[in-house]
């Protein structure tokens, strides 16, 4: 650093380089934070309009009473749509590829894709005169499991919503959705709550409770997200980690964490 800073203090010989490059970096160095913090507020809405690739991988180990491990890696692109003046329609779709093993007792392992979740939200582009921000549409449950282990298998669909609220540097709302196909019925709750700092940073408490009424059985996973808002290039990029905390279910994990990175298209 030292012989950087040397090299740049020879390079700009008068005062007048030296202060036109000192206001250019601070210049810049702000725009890029501000950047980030716009970016990383943006991310606390699902729905927000904002084109976005997360690939999420979930790990949880411990299951059920074989102690058995999965991993879960969620391909899940976020676009949004302007259909009229006020109105966006924000399309989420959940591609999960997953590789497991004793999940189900002594099943053996199993690799290949799970069934796709879709939802398309149709959202108003402002928020209320309060602050709130809502959209709702459909889910669909889309039979792509490449094993019988590995998902559903077959095609379902159902209303989702969701709500959320913005008051400076916090972010509080929730997901709902419910599936019904022919041999199932769940319901799946997201309430998460944000806070965000500067320099694009985020902690996020994110709960995700699960239904299943077919089963009869009920399962949850709490987690306590750390993320920042990067570039590489002229790439924006997410990136964050969370430990997973199980609860509920005979077949929930004695622990996990999640890894994400968000790839960002601000338009």
């Amino acid at each position: 650093m030292k012989t950087i800073r040397t090299y740049y203090l020879k390079s700009l010989r008068t005062t007048r380089q030296i202060i036109s490059f000192l206001v250019l970096f601070v210049s810049c160095s702000l725009f890029a934070q501000t950047d980030a913090d716009a970016l990383a507020k943006q991310l606390q809405n699902p729905i927000a309009n904002l084109i976005s690739l997360p690939i999420q991988g979930n790990f949880d180990f411990g299951i059920g009473s074989a102690e058995g491990s999965r991993m879960i890696l969620n391909i899940q692109p976020v676009v949004p749509f302007s259909i009229s003046e006020n109105w966006n329609l924000v399309t989420r779709t959940i591609l999960p590829v997953v590789s497991q093993n004793d999940v189900y007792g002594k099943s053996g392992s199993q690799f290949g894709i799970s069934d796709i979740v879709a939802t398309g939200f149709f959202s108003p582009k402002e928020p209320t005169d309060g602050g709130i921000v809502w959209g709702i549409g459909p889910v669909f449950l889309i039979p792509t499991s490449t094993n019988d282990l590995l998902g559903v298998g077959e095609f379902g669909a159902g209303p989702s919503a969701v709500i959320l609220t913005q008051k400076g540097s916090f972010t509080i709302g929730g997901l709902v959705n419910h599936i019904w196909a022919d041999n199932y019925s769940a319901t799946f709750l997201n309430p998460f709550f944000a806070k965000n700092f500067s320099g694009g940073k985020a902690i996020t408490l994110n709960t995700e409770l699960a239904r299943n009424w077919t089963r009869d059985e009920f399962a949850g996973i709490i987690m306590l997200q750390g993320s920042k808002v990067f570039t590489i290039g002229k790439q924006a990029i997410n990136a964050g980690i969370a430990p997973r905390f199980h609860f509920g279910g005979a077949r929930s994990a004695d622990w996990g964490f999640r890894t994400v990175l968000i790839f960002l298209f601000p338009k």
